[in-house]
């Protein structure tokens, strides 16, 4: 995913451009971090104090010139208003969010506003196009049968959340003055990998890679990825 956001802001701004991001629910910092070595001056959002704690410790390793890049504010992400102005931004991530937001339009709303024109919003949500396959690669046949019509499912933090369809979503983001651009799927095939498995060896890793990236931008395969990975523009 991260070729991918580095791509679309390629694509939209001059080269060399210093960009000012938003990173909303930035859990332990890994792309506020990445943005920040490439030179662009990132505010990460976060309420979670453990996590908060862990994006802490990792700033504290890289140097000072990085460290002058990150700013964290510890909130959520529907009071971007209370903290920033309209405008503040080029780029706004929300990345694994809105399946704990019962009712994202607000908050999405809210943060389109944090954007100047042609600002680039990057969302990562889960597909609930694609609920039913989880559990039917796992051979939960009832657990699959019961997805196809449901838009919530339980992750595997024991969690009750909601998943976005591709569809709505893109008709909430041009509502919201930020059309979607482009959509990538992400988690094609190695979804039912278990948390915590050890990276294969290089050469293996980056073949897995290659056809991740090559399913992720491909019809029909990313359709039925785990996750999408969706870019509106301000108008």
């Amino acid at each position: 995913m991260a070729r991918q956001l580095d791509e679309q802001i390629v694509a939209r701004f001059p080269v060399g451009q210093r960009l000012r991001v938003l990173d909303v629910g930035m859990g332990q910092g890994t792309q506020a971090l990445r943005l920040a070595r490439a030179g662009h001056k990132v505010t990460g959002v976060e309420r979670d104090p453990t996590m908060i704690a862990a994006a802490r410790e990792a700033l504290a390793q890289e140097p000072e010139g990085i460290q002058g890049r990150v700013r964290i504010v510890e909130g959520d992400g529907h009071q971007t208003g209370v903290h920033f102005l309209p405008g503040s931004f080029d780029v706004v991530l929300c990345h694994g969010v809105l399946m704990y937001v019962e009712e994202p339009d607000a908050l999405l709303a809210g943060l389109a506003r944090m954007l100047v024109p042609g600002g680039l919003l990057s969302l990562l949500v889960r597909n609930a196009d694609a609920l039913a396959m989880r559990p039917g690669l796992d051979g939960d046949w009832s657990g699959a049968v019961a997805a196809f019509d449901s838009v919530t499912y339980r992750n595997r933090l024991g969690l009750d959340v909601r998943a976005d369809r591709l569809d709505a979503l893109s008709a909430t983001l041009a509502g919201i003055a930020a059309p979607l651009q482009v959509w990538y799927g992400v988690r094609v095939f190695t979804d039912t990998v278990p948390d915590g498995t050890p990276l294969p060896p290089e050469w293996e890793l980056e073949a897995l890679l290659a056809a991740e990236e090559r399913a992720g931008r491909t019809d029909p395969y990313r359709r039925v990825a785990a996750l999408l990975h969706l870019c509106g523009v301000r108008d």
